[in-house]
C-alpha cells in the first residue's frame, strides 16, 4: 500500500464533508471543560474511539489541552485495538500516509523503522484497512496541532510488557504525544456502567493494569501505557468520564467513554484536582 490509507468510516463515525467536520471538532473542543488547577503539558491522553455523536465531546477535553502544544508536537505515537482482523503483535501499515477529509497525515517512516526492529511489530494494511480505532482520532488531531507525523499501530494479542517495549522505543522528548485509543465497557445498563466505568478510572488514575477488556476494549494499550507510566512516574488526571446515556445514546445499553492525561513529573502535579462528569 504505497497509496494514502483511505478513511474507512468517514459518513459514518464522523462527518466526510470537511466544513461539517471542521465545524464539529470545533464546536466540541469550544464546549470543552479544561480542568482547574496548573495547565496540563500531557505526554501521553487516553480518548475514545466511538462515533463522534457519542464519544466526540469526551474525546475534545483531552484533545483541547493540546492547544499550547500545537507548534511543539512534531509526532504522534497513536495505539488503538483491533477490532476487525486477528492479529498477534501489533501492526503498523505500509502506507505512507493516512487520508481524512482534512487531508494526508504523513507516516513517520523513521519512527516506523525503529518499531519494526522489535519482533512483536509486523507490517500489516489488512489491520489496518477497515479500522475504526485510529482514524476517528486523526480529524481531532489535525484540528489541534500543526504540521505533524503519525505512527499509527493496530494492537491485538499482547502482552503490557510488549507494547511498553514500543511506547518506550518511540518515547522521544516534548516533540513526541502518546495517544491510546479506548472506550470502556460494552452494552452496560446505564447505572451499571456508571459503577463499571468508575471502578476502571480508579485504576488509571492510580496506573494499576486493568484486568479484562470488558473494562476496556483497548485494555491492552492501555495497559502497555501503565506499565511506562508507572515506571516514568507520569501522573494521570481524568478528564471525562460519561457514556452514551449522557451524549446520544439509548440508556438501556450504553458505550463508556473516559479522557485522561498523563504527564511526566516535572509538571507539579500535586495541585491537579481530578474531575469526573456524570
Amino acid at each position: 500500500m504505497t497509496q494514502p490509507r483511505q478513511p474507512a468510516v468517514a459518513g459514518m463515525f464522523y462527518p466526510a464533508g470537511p466544513d461539517i467536520l471542521r465545524h464539529d471538532i470545533a464546536r466540541m473542543l469550544r464546549e470543552a471543560k479544561l480542568p482547574t488547577g496548573p495547565v496540563l503539558t500531557p505526554k501521553a491522553l487516553l480518548v475514545p474511539h466511538a462515533g463522534y455523536v457519542y464519544s466526540g465531546p469526551i474525546a475534545a477535553a483531552a484533545y483541547a489541552l493540546l492547544a499550547p502544544l500545537r507548534g511543539q508536537i512534531r509526532r504522534v505515537v497513536l495505539l488503538g485495538p483491533a477490532h476487525r482482523v486477528a492479529l498477534r503483535g501489533l501492526a503498523l501499515p505500509t502506507a505512507t500516509a493516512f487520508a481524512t477529509p482534512l487531508g494526508n497525515v504523513p507516516i513517520d517512516a523513521a519512527a516506523a523503522q525503529i518499531a519494526l526492529r522489535l519482533p512483536q511489530v509486523q507490517l500489516s494494511d489488512l489491520a489496518h484497512a477497515q479500522e475504526h480505532s485510529l482514524e476517528v482520532q486523526l480529524p481531532f488531531l489535525q484540528s489541534v496541532l500543526d504540521d505533524f507525523t503519525l505512527l499509527p499501530l493496530v494492537v491485538g494479542q499482547a502482552t503490557a510488557q510488549e507494547v511498553a517495549a514500543v511506547i518506550d522505543a518511540l518515547w522521544g522528548g516534548a516533540e513526541t504525544l502518546i495517544a491510546i485509543s479506548s472506550d470502556l465497557s460494552h452494552y452496560q445498563p446505564y447505572a451499571n456502567a456508571q459503577v463499571l466505568d468508575a471502578a476502571t478510572a480508579a485504576k488509571v488514575l492510580a496506573l494499576q493494569p486493568l484486568t479484562s477488556h470488558e473494562d476496556a476494549c483497548g485494555a491492552t494499550p492501555l495497559n502497555g501505557l501503565l506499565d511506562v507510566a508507572r515506571r516514568r512516574h507520569l501522573h494521570a488526571s481524568l478528564l471525562d468520564l460519561r457514556n452514551s446515556g449522557d451524549t446520544a445514546g439509548d440508556r438501556s445499553r450504553v458505550v463508556g467513554y473516559a479522557a485522561f492525561a498523563f504527564t511526566e513529573p516535572s509538571e507539579g502535579q500535586s495541585n491537579v484536582q481530578h474531575r469526573i462528569h456524570h
